[in-house]
């Protein structure tokens, strides 16, 4: 093995460790300091930094591997709950990934708040399908349904605070997109 090849797998560790100190600290608070996350991922501020050369990069490289991993955990969802329920919970986390973005907003510049939002919405969107297509299968959802239009009903959720209220839109809204909802031509 060449002297590159190992480096190069501790860089991506940490970056990887990085990336999960920096969601965590953010999630806790929105102006955690680079320092702070450097020192909780166990590198110094200079790897932090080479990896991230500023705050709005670590924050834009968090929303992107968040948005990808719930994208990943799909079939995870569908493997352990059927289709309506695994909606039901990957729009929860959804709906909490979006409010971190939201709370992340302002260390991110309204381009590149743009771009994260652009960026996410294909895969997004994918996974929408992925889950409507399963309820659909099993009769559980509606025949039909549009993935953008049912991202633009959820996201009713996360313009809520967390909390009760959150869980009785998200309620209603994957309520409505059972195959025993109410008839939506009537």
């Amino acid at each position: 093995m060449t002297e590159q090849g190992p480096a190069r797998a501790d860089a991506r560790q940490n970056r990887a460790r990085i990336l999960e100190v920096a969601a965590e600290a953010l999630a806790r608070d929105g102006d955690a300091s680079l320092n702070s996350v450097a020192k909780s991922a166990g590198v110094g501020a200079g790897t932090l930094y080479r990896h991230f050369p500023n705050r709005e990069a670590l924050v834009l490289a968090v929303y992107r591997a968040e948005v990808q991993r719930l994208v990943d955990r799909v079939p995870e969802f569908l493997a352990a709950e059927p289709p309506r329920s695994a909606l039901r919970t990957w729009f929860a986390q959804l709906a909490a990934l979006i409010r971190l973005k939201r709370g992340l907003g302002d260390a991110l510049t309204a381009a590149n708040h743009e771009v994260a939002t652009a960026e996410s919405y294909g895969p997004v969107i994918g996974a929408i399908a992925a889950l409507l297509a399963a309820g659909e299968a099993d009769g559980s959802l509606r025949a039909g349904l549009d993935p953008d239009d049912v991202l633009m009903l959820m996201s009713s959720v996360w313009r809520v605070p967390d909390g009760p209220q959150a869980e009785r839109l998200l309620d209603l809204a994957a309520g409505s997109l059972r195959t025993d909802g109410p008839d939506p031509a009537s």
